[in-house]
């Protein structure tokens, strides 16, 4: 049964679309194979003779929010939002241990290492990187923190946590031996996106539900669900 985009809308205005991107789904076709969002884009038009493009990436594994550009105008205005750093991004993530302290910041310079499969590792060659973090709950060795990234480098949440010893839970490239835990999926979620594209008016902004494979482990970290 082919992906309906349709119900996993949560933003939508004249420019721009923002959808709770799932799991598994690549947002370009590539060299890995497997499915990708961009051939169901055409369900996302609502009338517009184009369908609307991608404004920025999230990982294959990664869920949550994605922000979609309905015309080249709105692309032109979005992609600098995010090539500014003005694009507020917040994530959520479930890790096997936690970090010392309530909150901090990881200052760590990330350099692409393997190519094919744009692994990134830390290199005082690479560029600069930034990434805030707030534990927000704990049970037992899974930690879930929220994380702010300062900067937008590939994978950049992954290996700036794994550095630290508390890879993210399920994570295939930099948390090896951690999917056995609890999930064998990568846990993390973009939960929500704040994009101030019109002048004088608030930022438009959406805020995507966990996906099902992290709701067991941020339950047990004291997420509370509201029925």
């Amino acid at each position: 049964m082919e992906l309906d985009l349709t119900v996993r809308l949560l933003f939508r205005d004249a420019m721009a679309l923002i959808i709770d991107k799932p799991a598994g789904f690549s947002v370009h076709e590539g060299g890995q194979g497997g499915a990708s969002l961009r051939p169901l884009l055409g369900q996302l038009q609502f009338g517009l003779p184009r369908s609307p493009e991608l404004a920025h990436r999230l990982d294959r594994d990664t869920s949550g929010c994605l922000v979609l550009g309905r015309h080249k105008r709105a692309l032109a205005q979005l992609g600098a939002l995010f090539a500014e750093g003005r694009a507020d991004k917040i994530y959520w993530a479930l890790t096997v241990g936690a970090p010392e302290g309530d909150q901090g910041v990881i200052d760590k310079p990330l350099l692409k290492t393997d190519h094919k499969r744009g692994r990134m590792a830390i290199d005082k060659r690479g560029q600069p990187s930034q990434t805030a973090w707030r534990r927000l709950g704990r049970c037992g060795r899974i930690a879930w923190l929220e994380l702010k990234p300062l900067t937008g480098r590939t994978h950049q949440l992954r290996v700036h946590l794994a550095s630290i010893g508390c890879p993210i839970l399920g994570d295939p490239l930099y948390g090896v031996g951690t999917a056995d835990l609890l999930a064998d999926q990568l846990c993390l979620h973009a939960r929500r996106i704040g994009l101030p594209l019109y002048p004088n008016k608030p930022p438009i902004t959406a805020t995507a539900p966990p996906p099902a494979h992290m709701i067991e482990g941020l339950i047990g970290c004291g997420l509370i669900i509201e029925r």
